[in-house]
């Protein structure tokens, strides 16, 4: 029992410490709200979080706009990312750079997120904050506007994006912004790499190839088939 523990702790310090030291490009594939997004390195697809930010639920007033903002700066383009950590869904938490523009940053800068940095120690980002807040901009021109954590205290069941575990569920890709040229060319289920990708393929680039009984299940042996 012990061995095992040991063996557990290990792979999670190993695990820990590659999210803590990565450092890669990768391409904008979707964008979930306002600090959530879905990249695509090689043939991989990972889920980030932005780092030392909170932007508004998609269902919370301004979520919409706070997801348009950050869809504008990074979908369909290629970013640069580093990494911080592995958050309890399985998303990485890091920092997205593109064309030398702090993404993060600018998040809080536009007034489209709140400062969330350990313990308010980032005074870069409680400084544009505060710029934000004064002008007003974004979320500061609201009456009153509800921190993201306190609104999910009060609609615990509204929250869908935050409870989903790692790997990605077979809904991940619902309700985010893609865009058409993500759908690339692949049209076959043997150049799939996960469900969650024949799923959007099908889905959101319409390829027929993927479901050949028409069941609305793509490539059965990568998906298992909903229960009707």
């Amino acid at each position: 029992m012990n061995n095992i523990r040991l063996m557990v702790c290990m792979v999670l310090f190993c695990a820990s410490g590659w999210a803590q030291s990565v450092e890669f490009s990768a391409r904008v594939i979707a964008v979930f709200d306002g600090d959530t997004v879905l990249v695509k390195r090689g043939k991989e697809l990972v889920k980030i979080r932005l780092a030392e930010i909170d932007a508004p639920e998609k269902d919370q007033v301004f979520g919409e706009t706070s997801k348009r903002s950050l869809s504008d700066m990074v979908l369909d383009k290629h970013v640069k990312i580093k990494s911080q950590a592995m958050d309890q869904y399985g998303r990485l938490v890091a920092y997205l750079n593109v064309g030398g523009m702090n993404v993060n940053a600018e998040q809080i800068r536009r007034g489209m997120a709140w400062e969330y940095s350990h313990f308010h120690s980032n005074k870069e980002l409680i400084a544009l904050q505060e710029e934000a807040r004064q002008a007003p901009r974004g979320l500061w021109a609201l009456n009153n506007p509800i921190p993201p954590w306190e609104w999910r205290k009060l609609h615990p069941n509204s929250i869908v994006d935050h409870a989903l575990p790692a790997p990605l569920s077979n809904t991940a890709v619902a309700g985010a912004i893609l865009p058409g040229a993500a759908c690339g060319s692949k049209k076959y289920c043997s150049e799939m790499v996960s469900c969650e990708e024949a799923r959007y393929y099908l889905k959101q680039c319409g390829i027929k190839t993927l479901d050949g009984n028409g069941d609305g299940v793509p490539c059965e042996k990568l998906c298992v088939p909903v229960a009707k």
